[in-house]
């Protein structure tokens, strides 16, 4: 459970060199009735995330009277501590199946601002933003801010989330003069102070994104978030998305205070709030490790291309069976989904068969338990140079677990590379506004 799976080891023993396959080879590869979408398909599972959540819901009410009848003389509960683990395994069950169906809500209805499930923008958009605003997620900022990202991921100039820090963030001397004093007193901290900062950034991570802009693009000014129409995230024709979905977000705080005015704060935080931590902690978790990794690179612009930094995500089995089911492939075929974000959710394992083959070598899956990635990442992943067209993370030590090959990138640039560059950039996805 706590070691790299055989492929992260593959990638670390292999020094890099930037991919020289065309879009046009991923695409032929991709048989084009994957590409198509099936409306009623695509509502069964809008349908079954809802129903899922409503019996969960019902479960969560059925506790109390599961408990205090002995589930029914099934299983006698004499001894007062009996009544309390029971009661408490139960509320456990409750939460981590509640806080799926929750995450299930905002994954679909991340594949819903896409468009990628029917063809009316109207179906789309408003399925979308009924389903985001459930779980309070800003639907149309994200939206937006989320589609800018698919443009520029893994850019370090323009990529919208997850942007890493620099060395000079931390003040750090340049790594020609910088020792392991240097870096101990910067970055060295107990784990104890390791796992504090991995929980804030589990529990708050989300909001802290959404309200201030936390590990997001450095090209935008302090004070930048997604809830103002005129915030720098956000085009002129996009504002009053932005303002439905303060709306939306409004609207249910007040439900849920109505909720706790009638039946009391404690009901609110056992049936919604606990669940809504958790699921902010998939979130997090999910799209932290797509692009977070010490083998995978970021580019800067004068090496970055829409193929390259598509290509520079991973795959990973998150919650096996149940991320595939709740989380609609959103962490199992993520390459797919940046290279093909305009198909539906259910062909993507197959998309994701027919593009390995072309992208061999530089097709990246992870079957490293997710939990341990996520512990791996976050204490590797810690800074980049300043300077670097093709940069990995490094870590506490100053120390990136892989370099570029010698000589790579001259020799791709000699073979003619610019031109691909160039074809790659008007082969983009297109605005899924």
């Amino acid at each position: 459970m706590f070691k790299n799976g055989p492929e992260y080891d593959e990638r670390l023993a292999r020094p890099f060199v930037p991919p020289t396959i065309t879009l046009k080879e991923l695409h032929d590869a991709v048989p084009k009735h994957l590409l198509q979408k099936d409306p009623l398909r695509s509502t069964g599972y809008v349908l079954r995330d809802v129903f899922f959540c409503l019996l969960f819901f019902a479960f969560g009410a059925s506790i109390e009277r599961l408990v205090s009848s002995s589930f029914g003389g099934l299983v006698p509960l004499s001894a007062p501590w009996q009544v309390s683990l029971a009661r408490t395994t139960l509320w456990l069950i409750y939460w981590w199946w509640q806080g799926i169906a929750f995450a299930s809500f905002f994954c679909i209805a991340h594949e819903l601002g896409h468009g990628t499930l029917y063809h009316s923008w109207w179906a789309n958009n408003i399925l979308g933003f009924l389903l985001d605003t459930f779980v309070l997620a800003p639907f149309f900022a994200w939206k937006a801010s989320h589609n800018a990202h698919h443009k520029a991921v893994n850019s370090v100039e323009r990529d919208e989330n997850y942007v890493p820090h620099l060395r000079s963030h931390y003040n750090l001397p340049p790594k020609e003069r910088a020792s392991t004093a240097d870096y101990a007193e910067v970055l060295e901290e107990t784990p104890l102070f390791t796992m504090i900062r991995m929980f804030v950034m589990q529990a708050m991570g989300w909001w802290l994104y959404l309200t201030c802009n936390k590990l997001g693009s450095k090209m935008y000014s302090k004070g930048t978030n997604h809830f103002s129409p005129y915030s720098a995230l956000f085009k002129k024709e996009q504002r009053m998305g932005i303002f439905i979905s303060d709306v939306g977000l409004i609207g249910m705080m007040s439900l849920l205070y109505l909720f706790a005015r009638s039946f009391g704060w404690k009901a609110l935080a056992m049936y919604y709030f606990i669940p809504y931590v958790l699921c902010n902690h998939w979130i997090v978790m999910i799209t932290f490790l797509h692009h977070s990794d010490p083998t995978i690179p970021h580019y800067r612009r004068e090496e970055w291309s829409f193929l390259r930094g598509a290509a520079a995500t991973v795959d990973r089995p998150t919650l096996g069976w149940i991320g595939r089911f709740f989380f609609h492939n959103v962490a199992h075929d993520h390459v797919a989904h940046h290279f093909f974000s305009h198909v539906p959710f259910y062909h993507q394992p197959a998309v994701t068969e027919a593009i390995r083959r072309v992208l061999g070598e530089h097709y990246n899956y992870d079957s490293t338990n997710t939990f341990y990635a996520l512990y791996r990442s976050f204490t590797e992943c810690v800074f980049i140079e300043d300077e670097g067209s093709i940069v990995f993370y490094k870590n506490k030590w100053g120390d990136a677990a892989r370099v570029v090959a010698d000589g790579a990138v001259a020799a791709i640039k000699e073979a003619g590379w610019k031109q691909e560059k160039q074809d790659d950039l008007s082969d983009t996805e297109p605005d899924c506004e």
